[in-house]
């Protein structure tokens, strides 16, 4: 039995570059051995945890994990700023 072949894309591929999210983490609940207040996260867009009051963060070790909402609030980074961070994560 052969391998199926993956449906070829039809016209120009569009991608979409989105803008890094983050978000200071203003309360820990429930969870003082994952998350440390005043801490900066990456945020992950998640459509679904958002519907059930969750934000997805990434934490240290890169992965990627669900809290609750009201433990962050969104933060604007400063170019600079979000240029260091993004050096930091490619590392």
């Amino acid at each position: 039995m052969k391998p199926t072949r993956p449906a070829r894309r039809t016209g120009p591929r569009k991608t979409r570059r989105t803008e890094r999210q983050f978000a200071v983490c203003v309360e820990n609940g429930d969870y003082p051995a994952s998350l440390e207040r005043w801490k900066i996260y990456a945020v992950l867009p998640d459509s679904d945890a958002e519907r059930h009051g969750q934000i997805r963060v990434i934490d240290e070790t890169g992965e990627d994990y669900l809290f609750p909402r009201a433990y962050f609030e969104p933060v604007e980074l400063p170019p600079g700023l979000r240029r260091r961070y993004r050096a930091k994560a490619a590392v």
